[in-house]
Order: structure tokens, then sequence, then C-alpha cells
């Protein structure tokens, strides 16, 4: 695993993409509702290029995630999709016709459909060079160095100063392309383009208010932990229960807790990762309501039932994650708690309803702070679009909270739990062979 360590490969510039994970942050007042917000100005078009024509980008009942309605609602009539790209071509275009046939078609009555960025390329008029491109194609097609899955280079490469927007996690490809990520960071940051990575729970106004209560009273974050339960039944992809495919739910879905927790505690030492799992063919890991048939995945591909990790911050503190593939139903249960001398500051729910529970000195009693209306995946574009537009130079005013540098380094993490369990499990697994063995000797 690298060591970088926190100082390098750092811009205070906040257009930049390598700044440090404890910086910025926002007021979190500044964060309004779509329905609050006003179009951005201008007559003029803003011309986006959407890569996947999945869920993520025009929405789906598994969830809030639809970024083609932020970018709508932030941008008006001036939003132009010049093109929309994806292999998939009937899926792209049955998606394109739902908007064409909505209140929105002035966005899309013109969009193209291309298998790949240089089909669009080869055939773009220069009215069509765009302001921004949104990646929300699959994890496994982009982070990486290598040819067909260097998406992030192939946009620097076709255009160059133009603003990117990546889905977490940054990648899903094998252990020894994070340093490909670490390279793509770079050239993001030493080309100076405006890129954002998708961790939207940092603009929760919860977390932003989390982060303010830290900054205000000057505290040192001495613990954080945090917790995933998802609840396993509503998940039917046969893809999410094999880590050759979805390199696992730590790094695919516990991704956003571990984002946190460094958003929080700083950079991890990475050396110090420990972790256990509760695997598959364990008693305790067996499950009732799986909706695929976990026989058709190799043994050694199955999904861990919980992971439970901790580090050590480069400032001393002590982090610790615990994920849980344990729950039925629908909803799930995620908390996030940070600790510093004589606060609790406890983060509940982030996805639906957000609580933040505070603890003060001097008082013993919780204070809970609601925000039913906020909308982090809204604020996350709308912060992107007007760092874009330079609308601002209120350094307070919009911030990218998630850089690329950023993400790669919760990439890592993620990786690094993983590899911990896994070295675990073979440790266990190596000891109870060798005690049998010692066993049968004994018996003969």
């Amino acid at each position: 695993m690298s060591s970088r360590r926190p100082s390098e490969r750092r811009l205070s510039d906040r257009r930049g993409s390598g700044m440090s994970s404890r910086r910025p942050s926002i007021d979190p007042w500044r964060l309004i509702p779509m329905d609050k917000a006003i179009h951005v100005g201008g007559s003029d078009d803003f011309n986006v290029v959407f890569i996947g024509a999945g869920n993520i980008m025009f929405g789906s009942d598994e969830g809030p995630w639809n970024h083609s309605f932020r970018f709508e609602h932030k941008l008006g009539r001036r939003l132009k999709v010049v093109a929309l790209i994806d292999p998939a071509i009937d899926r792209a275009t049955a998606v394109l016709q739902k908007k064409c046939d909505s209140f929105v078609v002035s966005a899309y009555q013109d969009t193209r459909v291309f298998k790949t960025l240089e089909d669009f390329v080869r055939n773009m008029a220069p009215k069509d060079r765009p302001r921004a491109v949104i990646v929300g194609s699959p994890p496994m097609f982009r982070g990486s160095l290598q040819p067909g899955r260097d998406i992030e280079m192939q946009i620097l490469k076709y255009f160059p100063g133009v603003a990117m927007f990546i889905e977490k996690p940054v990648a899903t490809g094998p252990r020894h392309e994070i340093e490909d990520g670490f390279t793509i960071a770079k050239t993001i940051s030493d080309s100076r383009t405006i890129c954002s990575v998708g961790y939207m729970l940092r603009y929760l106004k919860a977390v932003q208010m989390m982060k303010r209560i830290i900054e205000e009273n000057n505290l040192t974050v001495m613990a954080t932990i945090a917790r995933y339960a998802c609840a396993y039944e509503a998940i039917a992809k046969p893809d999410w229960w094999d880590k050759s495919r979805s390199a696992g739910p730590i790094i695919e879905q516990g991704t956003h807790f571990c984002d946190l927790s460094r958003y929080f505690g700083g950079e991890v030492d990475i050396s110090t990762v420990n972790a256990h799992s509760l695997e598959w063919d364990e008693n305790a890991g067996q499950l009732s309501k799986i909706k695929i048939d976990e026989s058709k995945i190799a043994p050694e591909n199955r999904v861990p039932r919980v992971t439970a990790a901790t580090w050590k911050y480069d400032s001393g503190a002590v982090g610790s994650f615990t994920h849980i593939v344990a729950l039925q139903g629908t909803n799930y249960s995620c908390e996030l708690e940070v600790y510093a001398d004589g606060y609790q500051l406890r983060l509940v729910n982030p996805y639906v309803q957000p609580v933040l529970y505070i603890r003060k000195p001097g008082d013993d009693n919780e204070q809970a702070v609601r925000f039913p209306d906020d909308d982090p995946f809204f604020s996350e574009v709308s912060n992107l679009i007007d760092i874009i537009e330079d609308i601002e130079e209120d350094p307070e005013a919009a911030q990218i909270l998630s850089t690329y540098e950023d993400a790669v380094r919760t990439y890592e993490l993620t990786w690094a739990i993983r590899e911990a369990t896994e070295k675990s499990r073979a440790a266990k697994l190596q000891a109870s062979a060798e005690a049998a063995k010692a066993q049968k000797t004994v018996d003969a």
C-alpha cells in the first residue's frame, strides 16, 4: 500500500482537485433544497455530456439518486444535453425518449446517443463542446489507466479544461490499480480541471453542521465510529453479491461511511488497518432471504455478512467501521459518531431523514436537530455548477467537498479493509487446518 502523507499533492485553490480531506466546508445554511433554488441566470446554453444511461443518471425506485433531475432544476432551460453515451443504445434511447416526452424536452430534443466518447468526439460539431461531463457509468469502467476503463483520461485528452463530475467509488478494479487512481488525480490537479466526486453525504446540512461545530470550537477529533447495516432482502442484483464483480460491500457500498470517517478524522495510516469478517460459510453468517441464487457464485467471491475494521488516523485519533448484511425489508440502519473533548456528534439515518444528536460540555442530554428537506444530491450538483460558472468569489460559498484525490484515498482505505478481512480469514483457516492436522496425528 502507498505511504503517501496527507501533505502531498494539495492545492489551496478551491477550483483544484487536490485538497485535504478535512477541508473545505460550507455554511450549512447555504445548502438549500431544490424547490428554494433559483435557476442559474443567463441565456446561453450550458452543454453537458452524460456518460451512462442507468439508474444513477436517470433515477429508479431503489433510491433518491437521479443526476439528470438535479441538473434540470439547477440549469433550467439553459441545460442542453448534447450527448448521452452508453454501449446499451436501446436503453439510452428509451430513457431519452421519456425525457423528450416530458416538460424538460428542450434539454434533450437534440441529444444524440453514442456507444463511446470517441464516437461523440468524431461526430461533434464545435457548438456541441460541453462545459461539463458527468460520469455515471459503472465503476469497473473508470479509475484506471487501462484502455476501456480510463474514461477520466479520455475526457482530459479530448476536452482539456472541461469540468467533470465522477460518481463514487472511483473504481472497483484490482487493488494494484490504486496507483492508477493517484496518477489520474495528479493529472486532474496539475491541469487545474474542476472535478467533483459524488460522495454526496459530505453535502448534508447535518454533516456541515458537524464540521461547523468542530471548527468554531477548535476541536480535535478523537474518534470516529461508523455503522452501516443494509437491508439485504432488497438487494436483487447478482453483481452486488459477487466480489469479483462489485469488489465487495465495503468498496462498493460502505465507501460512503469510510469517506465520512475520513472527512472528520483526517488521513488514515493505512498500515494500521485491521479487520475481521463473518463469512457466508460460518454458522452466524446464514441468511434466510437472499433474493439471488448465491450457489452460482464461486465460494471465494461471496460477500461477507459482517465486516468490522479499526485504524489509526495520522493525527493519532482512532477510527472504526462495521458493515452488516443482516436486515430485511427495505430500510437501512446507518450511524456515524464523532467524538472530541466534551463533544459527541451522532449522525443518524443520513440517507433518508437525517437527524443530528449533539452532546456538549456541561449538558449530559443530547440536542436533536432534524433536516427533513435536505437534498445532498442537489447540493453537490448546485455547487459544481456555481464553481464552473464562477458565480461567487466568496470562499464561504460554493465548494467542492470531495476531490478526485480525496476519493482515491477513500478507495485505498476500503481496499485496505477488504484485504485485512481476507488476511484474518486466511489466518483463521490455516490455524484450523493445522489444529486438525495435529489432532489427527494425536489420534493416530
